[in-house]
């Protein structure tokens, strides 16, 4: 029967992930470590958590990435290629945008870190060429010229990032004990009377209610569909009809 091998005496135990071989540490490029990087989540990345992973020291990391912002860039990469993109079945354009803007919604919902990565430009032309030629593709075969398809893919990819950053902000409010209308009712009642009478007739009126990424998104492809000659009411109803996620 093999027998696992002990530590021979004075010897220093081996530590996961390096090579048995003394003297010879484990050998790493660039790929490695966007590899290794993009299995952690974004949050978790640093030069030496990496490091661990791959076996090697911090100082022996640092001869292949300038720090932990380029270690995050390389795994924002690695994250966003892993990313599922929406299913292209023939659907209408107007469908067909929906499904692309919440699936970048949640992404970075999901993800903030990710979301931080990309508005600091991290995410390199390689990768956002995919996903550029990826959303536009079902457009123009539905008569969108390619600017306009990349026009219709910049203004749901902007509503999609603004709807992001509403609901990642409103969570940590909500998480923190700040919601939006109880911290406006705090404020108006440190606040004379006279003071921000619009919002004093919002709130009076009731709790805050506002319109769901659906309604918002379906609102501006109705739009769209105008500006094209296209009935608006039609694309209402194809979004509304598609069962949106939640």
């Amino acid at each position: 029967m093999i027998q696992e091998e002990s530590p021979t005496a004075g010897s220093a135990p081996r530590r996961p992930g390096r090579s048995g071989r003394a003297g010879r540490p484990a050998r790493i490029d660039r790929a490695a470590i966007a590899r290794v990087a993009g299995e952690l989540p974004l949050e978790e990345v640093t030069m030496r958590s990496v490091a661990e992973r791959l076996g090697v020291s911090v100082p022996a990391l640092y001869h292949h990435v300038g720090g932990r912002d380029d270690l995050l860039r390389l795994a924002a990469e690695q994250s966003a290629l892993r990313l599922t993109l929406p299913r292209d079945a023939g659907q209408h354009w107007a469908v067909w945008c929906y499904e692309w803007a919440d699936y970048i919604r949640r992404a970075f919902v999901a993800d903030p870190e990710l979301l931080k990565q990309y508005v600091d430009g991290a995410l390199g032309m390689e990768v956002m060429a995919e996903h550029i030629d990826t959303a536009i593709g079902p457009c123009v075969r539905q008569g969108f010229s390619g600017p306009a398809a990349l026009a219709l893919y910049e203004l749901v990819s902007e509503c999609a990032l603004g709807a992001a950053i509403s609901e990642i902000r409103s969570g940590r409010f909500e998480r923190d004990g700040r919601p939006m209308d109880v911290e406006l009712r705090r404020l108006l009642a440190r606040r004379d009377p006279p003071a921000l009478p619009y919002l004093r007739r919002l709130l009076a009126a009731g709790p805050i209610a506002l319109p769901s990424f659906t309604e918002r998104i379906t609102t501006v492809l109705a739009g769209v569909a105008a500006r094209r000659g296209e009935d608006p009411a039609d694309v209402i109803h194809r979004i509304t009809a598609t069962d949106p996620p939640d």
